[in-house]
C-alpha cells in the first residue's frame, strides 16, 4: 500500500483522485490547502477539461486535511506526495517533499523557468540515490492513443514517419484563473497546456536541433497560441499547435496525425467513438480503440508501480520534464524574437 498526500484541490486533483481510485494498492490518506478551499472533501464543484462529469466527494473520516505543508510532509503515514499546485509553487514544494523523504508526482510544468526546472531534476537526481524518487506528471505519454502511435513509431511496423502534427487548442481556462491568466506565473498556454505536445515530440522523436515558432498572446502576457515547427535534419516534419485563445464556447480539443510510410494514423478528440482511426492503403479504414482508460490512470498506474517497486519511474523522468521545459522556453524565445532558436 502506498500512501499519498495531495497538495492542492483544485481540478487537477480531482482528476488524479478518479484515477487513484482505479490503481489497486494507492491510497488517498490525506489533502493540503493553505487556504482550506474543499478540505471538506466535496468537489462536485470542480471542473476542468477533459475527464468525465462524475462529482468527487471523499469519506474525510479516512483522509487528513491539512492546512500546513509542513505538518503534511511530517506525517510519517503518507508516503507519497502529489503535487497539483500553480507552477510559481512548484520548485518550493518539491525540493521540500524530496527533503522530506517522500516521493513526489508533480505536476507540469517542473516550473515556469529552465533554471528552477533544473534545481528539481537536480534534486530528484540526488534523492533517487536514497530511494526517493519524483516522476513528472505528462499524463499524455500515458493517454492510450497516444501510447499506441508512440509505439508504432518505434516498432516501425509502418515505415518510417514522413510527418506528425499534433493540435491541443481550447478557449481560456475558467478555473484556476487567478493563476494560469498570470503569464508570469503560469507561462501561459505555451508552458502550461502546449507543453504536452512538446514532451510528447521529444519523447517520439528527440531532441530537435532547433524550433521555430510563431504566437501572440491574447489573454495571459504570456504566449496564449503557438505553432512550432521542430527542426530535424534527417526528417520527419513535425508541428504542433497550442492555445487558450479560442473564442468562449468552443471548449477543448486534442488531435494528432502521423503520417508514415505505409499509413496514416489520425486521432480526434471531438470524434469521440471513433477518435483514433489507421489508414493504411488498399484496406478499410479502422477505428482503435486501446485500452486503458485516460492518461491520468495509466500515469498513476506506472507511478505506484514504480513506488512499490522500489525503483525509479521510466517512461517519464525529472530530466524528461526539464527538456520539456528547455524546449518551450526555447519557442518562447522564438515567437518573442521572430527567429529560429538553436536547442544545445
Amino acid at each position: 500500500m502506498i500512501n499519498v498526500g495531495i497538495i492542492g484541490t483544485g481540478f487537477m486533483t480531482v482528476a488524479h483522485l478518479k484515477a487513484y481510485q482505479k490503481v489497486p494498492g494507492a491510497s488517498v490518506v490525506a489533502l493540503c490547502n493553505p487556504s482550506g478551499r474543499n478540505l471538506d472533501g466535496d468537489f462536485s464543484k470542480v471542473a476542468g477539461n477533459v475527464g468525465d462529469a462524475n462529482a468527487v466527494k471523499l469519506d474525510m473520516t479516512r483522509v487528513k486535511a491539512h492546512r500546513e505543508v509542513a505538518t503534511l510532509l511530517a506525517d510519517p503515514n503518507v508516503h507519497a506526495i502529489d503535487i497539483c499546485t500553480p507552477t510559481h509553487t512548484h520548485v518550493e514544494l518539491a525540493l521540500a517533499a524530496l527533503a522530506a523523504g517522500k516521493h513526489v508526482l508533480l505536476e507540469k510544468p517542473l516550473a515556469r523557468r529552465s533554471a528552477d526546472a533544473r534545481r528539481i531534476a537536480d534534486a530528484a537526481r540526488e534523492a533517487a540515490k536514497r530511494g526517493v524518487f519524483l516522476m513528472p506528471a505528462m499524463c499524455i505519454r500515458f493517454w492510450p492513443e497516444y501510447a499506441w502511435v508512440h509505439q508504432a513509431i518505434r516498432s516501425g511496423n509502418y515505415g518510417r514517419v514522413l510527418d506528425a502534427r499534433f493540435r491541443r487548442v481550447a478557449q481560456s481556462p475558467g478555473w484556476g484563473r487567478g493563476h494560469f491568466l498570470k503569464g508570469d506565473d503560469s507561462g501561459g498556454a505555451l508552458m502550461d497546456l502546449h507543453i504536452h505536445d512538446t514532451d510528447f515530440v521529444l519523447h517520439c522523436f528527440g531532441k530537435p536541433t532547433s524550433v521555430s515558432s510563431g504566437g501572440y498572446s491574447r489573454v495571459s502576457g504570456a504566449i496564449d497560441h503557438v505553432v512550432t515547427l521542430y527542426r530535424y535534419p534527417d526528417g520527419p516534419v513535425v508541428t504542433s499547435e497550442g492555445s487558450w485563445a479560442m473564442s468562449e464556447g468552443f471548449g477543448f480539443n486534442m488531435a494528432f496525425t502521423v503520417n508514415f510510410e505505409r499509413a496514416t494514423v489520425d486521432f480526434d478528440l471531438a470524434r469521440g467513438a471513433d477518435a483514433l482511426r489507421l489508414i493504411v492503403p488498399g484496406a478499410p479504414t479502422t477505428s482503435l480503440k486501446p485500452d486503458g482508460g485516460d492518461g491520468y490512470i495509466g500515469e498513476m498506474k506506472h507511478f505506484y508501480d514504480a513506488i512499490a517497486a522500489g525503483r525509479a519511474p521510466t517512461v517519464v523522468t525529472p530530466d524528461d520534464g526539464l527538456a520539456a521545459v528547455i524546449a518551450c522556453e526555447a519557442e518562447e524565445e522564438s515567437v518573442r524574437r521572430g527567429e529560429t532558436v538553436l536547442l544545445t
